[in-house]
């Protein structure tokens, strides 16, 4: 018997773009490469549609509620660190919608030094300190007014369920 090779498996992060009066909330976060400016995002948790992983991660990077109302894009982008060489891909899905309440006493996940509102110039004008190329060009998407159905994204109940035995 042959044996399979490993699969290359992409890691599925999901991030929010959030608008307020021409800015947009980033948080600020110490990475393994440094401090990096990133929209809030993170990684999908085991049993968690790509929608409740974006509601979380705003809550756990920003003390913030928010309700995804539209996918701004999905992307597909190769990252390594230049600390430590790692080869890593991300697919990450992009939404926007609206911001809710504000938990001020709320700790902010592991990292995230604050968060801070930018301007598109001001976002421009750091892009080196971006965690990825994915915060701009998301971010372009969403002035150029992508918006698709939260609908295009289907979380079939088996992935809510706990795994069963073969």
């Amino acid at each position: 018997m042959r044996a399979m090779p490993d699969r290359w498996k992409p890691n599925v992060t999901v991030a929010a773009i959030i608008e307020r009066d021409g800015r947009f909330l980033l948080v600020e976060e110490d990475t393994a490469d440094g401090v990096r400016y990133n929209t809030p995002a993170g990684h999908l948790d085991p049993a968690e549609s790509p929608i409740a992983a974006c509601v979380r991660e705003v809550d756990e990077e920003t003390a913030h509620d928010f309700v995804p109302t539209a996918l701004v894009g999905i992307y597909l982008n190769r990252f390594v660190r230049t600390r430590t060489g790692s080869d890593i891909t991300y697919l990450r899905f992009a939404f926007t919608g609206e911001l809710g309440d504000f938990r001020p006493g709320q700790p902010l996940d592991d990292g995230i030094l604050r968060t801070v509102w930018m301007t598109l110039d001001e976002l421009k004008a750091c892009a080196a300190q971006h965690r990825s190329p994915l915060v701009m060009q998301s971010i372009e998407d969403y002035l150029a007014g992508r918006r698709y159905p939260l609908e295009l994204i289907h979380t079939d109940p088996s992935v809510m369920q706990a795994p069963q035995p073969h």
